[in-house]
């Protein structure tokens, strides 16, 4: 068979399953399926935080001190909470006028029943004396500096000493931090993308032996065709997948926050302009190999029990791959590193987080070409898989009739 005709035939069953596949309203949930997670993790992270600040609202920093104090203390308070990034870091200050007895007052604040005391603060600020609940250490501290500042105020006055004038300024040059977060990244998007969208092929294969559609297919052209067409017919719905996402993500920090865009933007990347490219060939490389795995294996299972069973060691492989990606985007110049960027399927996660912090370009190639190969060598053991699995026999085989 020539390779014109076999490309033919495999465009031809690789066209008829993006069809099959993106004409569905079941692709346009599977292309938002994203933003569903995202939604999902958003309201469960909005009902969990609404059940934690029910009861932080209550809580309270105390400080039992006389009147003259308290003007002084609330605008000390305010100074300080401006360090912290966030208002409610803290819990908000309350000033009690000291009524005799401060120890019993400050007893008697914690049985309150309307609010919740983390830490209270009484007695002379040069030797105050201060009352935490278990696990607030944090909060008796900031007592503690609270009144070391109230002292050096009353001490200098209230005169103002220093008015700070701010500029915000960014890099020309991605840090490293910058590089080692965008090789998280990457490594992330791959295995994300890889996870999510090879084990489709599967799926389809089984649907499509139960209906015996598959023989047809290989009654009309040659079981490699199909096998190929296949692959390709999910790696183009996969690309629909990755343009339509990309193209959004691309655009992203211009709808975001200054801040949030700020931070996107200190993301850099050690390849400069080459980095897309090299993430998407990457990217092509993992698909194919999962894909060929996951395909190969789908011919050996006619039910989804069958798949579920042989898809599960598949799934921690892939898992085990990304734990062994990640430590070498963290440590790109470990011996670890080397391994993770010399076996096949960790590959292409590692030399994608090689790519955001190391600036040399051969070794991409080098791994464009070993990965290649291993492509090859998987593709051809999946084909025989294939058609070893499409070719089996439903059932054992009659045996003949021993003659009387």
């Amino acid at each position: 068979m020539s390779t014109a005709r076999f490309l033919r035939q495999a465009l031809t069953i690789a066209r008829r399953d993006i069809t099959a596949t993106v004409m569905t309203p079941t692709f346009l949930l599977f292309l938002l399926s994203p933003l569903l997670m995202i939604s999902f993790g958003v309201i469960g992270s909005m009902s969990a935080t609404s059940a934690a600040s029910s009861g932080e609202a209550r809580q309270r920093l105390i400080v039992i001190a006389p009147d003259a104090q308290r003007e002084r203390i609330v605008r000390i308070d305010r100074e300080l909470r401006r360090v912290f990034t966030r208002d409610d870091v803290r819990p908000k200050l309350q000033v009690d006028r000291a009524n005799g007895d401060s120890a019993r007052q400050a007893r008697a604040l914690f049985d309150d029943a309307a609010i919740e005391p983390t830490a209270i603060l009484y007695g002379p600020m040069e030797r105050p004396t201060i009352v935490r609940r278990v696990g607030a250490k944090a909060e008796g501290r900031y007592l503690a500096v609270l009144a070391a500042q109230l002292l050096r105020a009353e001490r200098a006055g209230d005169a103002v000493t220093s008015t700070p004038r701010f500029e915000t300024v960014g890099r020309e040059v991605p840090s490293e931090s910058g590089k080692g977060q965008s090789a998280y990244f990457a490594t992330l998007g791959i295995f994300f993308l890889t996870l999510m969208l090879s084990g489709q092929a599967v799926g389809a294969m089984a649907e499509e032996r139960s209906n015996k559609v598959i023989e047809v297919l290989a009654a009309a052209v040659p079981l490699e065709s199909v096998f190929f067409g296949k692959l390709l017919g999910a790696f183009g719905s996969a690309l629909l997948f990755v343009g339509f996402w990309g193209t959004l993500l691309v655009n992203l920090p211009r709808l975001l926050p200054p801040d949030v865009a700020g931070f996107v933007s200190n993301l850099g990347v050690a390849v400069g302009p080459l980095f897309p490219l090299l993430f998407i060939g990457y990217f092509v490389m993992s698909y194919l190999l999962q894909s060929a795995v996951f395909l190969g294996v789908g011919s050996l299972a006619s039910t989804q029990r069958e798949i579920q069973m042989l898809s599960l060691p598949i799934t921690i492989f892939q898992f085990a791959m990304f734990g062994l990606a990640s430590y070498a985007a963290g440590n790109p110049q470990s011996q670890v590193a080397a391994v993770a960027a010399i076996v096949p399927f960790s590959s292409p996660m590692t030399m994608a987080a090689r790519a955001a912090t190391i600036p040399a370009l051969w070794p991409h190639l080098l791994a464009f070409v070993w990965q290649a190969l291993w492509v090859g060598i998987t593709l051809t053991i999946a084909a025989r898989l294939f058609r070893r699995g499409v070719l089996k026999s439903a059932g054992p085989k009659r045996r003949r009739k021993a003659p009387a």
